[in-house]
């Protein structure tokens, strides 16, 4: 099992980078390919012991975040993100990790692997987590302007993915909407709720955006631009309540002492609300294994995002993917 990691990819990259990839071999035993600049991460390596897991693959540039996502990946054919799927191309690794320029991350992986059989539009699966267990919502970013049949066939990856890699036994589906009845949200959501609904999936119906954390439904169904907003409106909040409460708890003795005291419960909750728990959110439909990270990643993230990586390519989720897409006729539905 090796992992691609753009050591190049992210605000924190290459120091967070660098040290979440020499954390994963020590516990895992997973290799891992550093792609990018190969003198600045030496001499960062030279700084942890046991890195016998860890190889470098060097190239000379990377997709800065205010780039032109498939403008730059076609461009830079050295881009530390392009050479690590073409790593995976060339059959040299077995997935690839990034915190740099989702869009890009997405391009390459389109570009290089292609999509696989059945999917018009790769999507990105952000795991939250729920009040009964973790809660994928799919997409997140990739697609801003979808048609129902794209939504039709994240919640088929979204199974997919929660089925094999996830170890989630007939998950219940929802749809992403303004209200819970059939004739609410706009045509894409209620063309898409009629293809839900005739597919084999467990799919329950509309469900709104305070459904989201309750863990009644474990995949919800979106459109990128929603679910960016509301994957992005959900960390915040969760760091908002964390500090809220902590200023609070910090006014008086009582509560300090309660601080104290409640230590371990806090910490808990917050790992709990933690987005870095899952480290990144698969790239779902393209023909290989790709994981986006949160651009701030630390490397508590990358290493959970490579972890997360290697589960996927160890349970086949892939194969399972193509199986169901035919079960649920998803390779009629596409352009």
């Amino acid at each position: 099992m090796i992992v691609a990691v753009d050591a190049m990819g992210g605000d924190n990259a290459p120091e967070a980078v660098v040290q979440g990839a020499a954390e994963i071999g020590r516990e895992q035993g997973i290799g891992v390919t550093l792609v990018g600049d190969e003198r600045i991460i030496g001499s960062l390596l030279s700084s942890h012991r046991g890195t016998n897991h860890i190889a470098v693959h060097h190239c000379s540039d990377v997709v800065r975040m205010g780039e032109s996502p498939l403008k730059a990946v076609r461009r830079k054919k050295d881009a530390s993100i392009r050479v690590a799927f073409d790593l995976i191309k060339r059959g040299d690794v077995d997935a690839v990790v990034s915190a740099g320029n989702s869009g890009a991350t997405l391009a390459a992986g389109i570009l290089t692997l292609g999509r696989i059989e059945g999917v018009d539009r790769p999507a990105i699966a952000g795991i939250l987590p729920g009040q009964k267990g973790p809660v994928i919502l799919i997409d997140v970013g990739a697609n801003v302007d979808c048609r129902p049949n794209y939504l039709f066939q994240f919640g088929v990856m979204g199974n997919a993915f929660a089925t094999s890699c996830l170890g989630m036994v007939n998950p219940k589906i929802g749809l992403l909407s303004i209200g819970e009845e059939g004739s609410k949200g706009n045509e894409q959501v209620r063309l898409a709720r009629k293809l839900l609904e005739k597919s084999p999936l467990n799919f329950v119906g509309n469900v709104e955006g305070r459904d989201i954390f309750t863990g009644e439904v474990e995949i919800i169904v979106c459109d990128g631009f929603v679910g960016n907003v509301a994957l992005k409106l959900s960390e915040g909040m969760a760091r908002a309540m964390m500090h809220t409460l902590k200023t609070e708890l910090m006014e008086s003795f009582y509560g300090r002492a309660a601080l104290v005291f409640g230590r371990q419960p806090l910490k808990r909750y917050w790992r709990k609300m933690d987005y870095e728990a899952y480290g990144g959110a698969p790239l779902l439909g393209i023909n290989g294994v790709g994981i986006v990270c949160h651009g701030g990643s630390s490397a508590r993230a990358i290493k959970n995002a490579i972890k997360l990586a290697a589960r996927y390519v160890r349970n086949k989720v892939l194969d399972k993917m193509l199986v169901q897409l035919k079960r649920s006729g998803g390779e009629a539905v596409h352009e």
